[in-house]
């Protein structure tokens, strides 16, 4: 990590747990699951030098069944400190009719080609509640992000693989938007836009509370981001059709 990004994270770190001391405080629990499909998966490696192809448009992207789970830790009526588990691998195969320059090996034109992409996320947020209204919580806050990402090649005995695991800061946002007791719109994600590159977790879905510690939630939520450099060339987009639990403990 550089200064900046130990800084930035020191600074997530003191925001979060310097309102502690509230009586407030309760967990809640945000588990997700659904179907996550691809729309765009273009991938260069090295960035510079390597063969620019598509997971899903050259290749046959898999559609699958995915989870992800938030533990949040509600400090008083305005702070909140959440950890985020969001794993993410799809798999992908079929023919490309010309030869694939990938991570330093060359798979020859009309070879059966096994592609992995991996994009792990672990993110620690922040975030405070700027507008609190009888219809309308709005909140923002900083998401420090831990990515765990792999992209992998296989055609027979020829195998390609770039790691990445980096840290990246992120703003968070969520806007929720109560109809009545029961039912709420809800906006909510991490976002940020850099010359190095960008990246879009967003969903919005529409709630049910069953009770004062249950709800349910549906949705849609949009995976999207990447990097252009040297070393790495890739833009992803993911679709995500969301169902989810929450409880309050």
């Amino acid at each position: 990590m550089t200064n900046s990004y130990l800084r930035y994270f020191s600074l997530v770190l003191f925001l979060s747990f310097y309102p502690l001391t509230s009586s407030d405080a309760q967990f809640t629990v945000d588990l997700e699951s659904g179907l996550v499909t691809t729309g765009y998966n273009d991938v260069r490696i090295p960035g510079d030098q390597g063969t620019l192809f598509s997971l899903s448009g050259d290749l046959d992207s898999q559609s699958k069944i995915y989870f992800r789970g938030r533990l949040t830790y509600n400090l008083g009526s305005r702070h909140s400190l959440s950890l985020l588990y969001a794993p993410l691998t799809v798999l992908s195969d079929g023919v490309i009719s010309n030869d694939i320059l990938f991570a330093g090996v060359n798979f020859p034109s009309n070879s059966g080609l096994d592609a992995t992409y991996k994009f792990n996320s672990y993110r620690l947020t922040y975030r405070y509640d700027i507008i609190q209204k009888p219809k309308l919580d709005f909140g923002l806050g900083f998401t420090a992000k831990i990515r765990d990402a792999k992209i992998a090649l296989a055609s027979g005995e020829l195998y390609g693989e770039k790691i990445n695991v980096g840290f990246v800061p992120i703003i968070n946002f969520r806007l929720s938007w109560r109809v009545d007791d029961k039912f709420s719109f809800l906006l909510e994600g991490d976002a940020l836009a850099a010359p190095q590159g960008r990246a879009e977790d967003v969903l919005i879905a529409v709630s049910y509370r069953l009770s004062e510690r249950i709800g349910l939630k549906a949705g849609y939520r949009i995976l999207e981001g990447g990097a252009d450099n040297d070393e790495v060339y890739t833009f992803s987009l993911f679709h995500y059709a969301s169902l989810g639990l929450f409880l309050n403990l």
